[in-house]
């Protein structure tokens, strides 16, 4: 059995495998918030490549390149992959306030709470974010590796979802659960008229 890593910040250190292993495993971390993260960043590498490859000397003429780095600054990976760890710092803070001999004041639980709340709301919303980005990126995408911009569109919009669970578990007040919902909308959305186009493609243009 793989053990569980000795700090949040390990989870940056594993490789794909073991991070893998570690999930799998019969223990609180990582979980699904840690999960949904590294998803996340999975999805924004692959957009950022589709970005490395839009450098053309013709995607410098139009100007398609300096949309490619911004992308790329947007997409912004380690930051992404941080809330893997802050998940697992947050879910283990939160762990100790369940404890029969804990000693923390409620206004310290209260704090706890709301961390463990705000960490998959914010991976939430950075995930629309850099959908938002990679949709106004693909008409200016090198047309040969679009697909990889959708696989990283794709990705994040799962990251979303799977991010929202984590947000349901910790009890949301009924304000942030409709704010989630209206961005995880928007995602599906974003989906739909990238599948539609897709659709329209297939058929010719009709």
């Amino acid at each position: 059995m793989t053990s569980s890593p000795s700090s949040a910040a390990a989870l940056k250190q594993l490789s794909i495998q073991e991070f893998c292993a570690a999930l799998a495993n019969k223990q609180p971390t990582p979980g699904g918030g840690a999960a949904a993260a590294v998803g996340a960043t999975i999805g924004a590498a692959a957009a950022s490549m589709s970005a490395a490859y839009t450098q053309r000397k013709k995607d410098q003429e139009s100007g398609a390149a300096q949309h490619a780095q911004e992308l790329q600054q947007i997409m912004d990976l380690p930051s992404l992959l941080k809330m893997a760890d802050d998940d697992q710092e947050a879910y283990e803070a939160l762990q100790s306030t369940w404890k029969k001999d804990c000693t923390l004041t409620a206004d310290e639980i209260s704090n706890i709470q709301a961390r463990a709340l705000r960490v998959p709301t914010v991976l939430l919303e950075a995930c629309h974010q850099r959908i938002q980005a990679i949709q106004q990126f693909l008409p200016r995408c090198n047309p040969n590796i679009t697909s990889d911009a959708k696989v990283g569109l794709h990705q994040l919009a799962g990251a979303a979802r799977a991010s929202y669970q984590t947000v349901l578990v910790n009890n949301p007040p009924t304000e942030e659960k409709r704010k989630c919902k209206a961005l995880l909308l928007e995602i599906q959305q974003i989906e739909m008229e990238l599948l539609q186009l897709e659709n329209q493609e297939d058929d010719g243009g009709n």
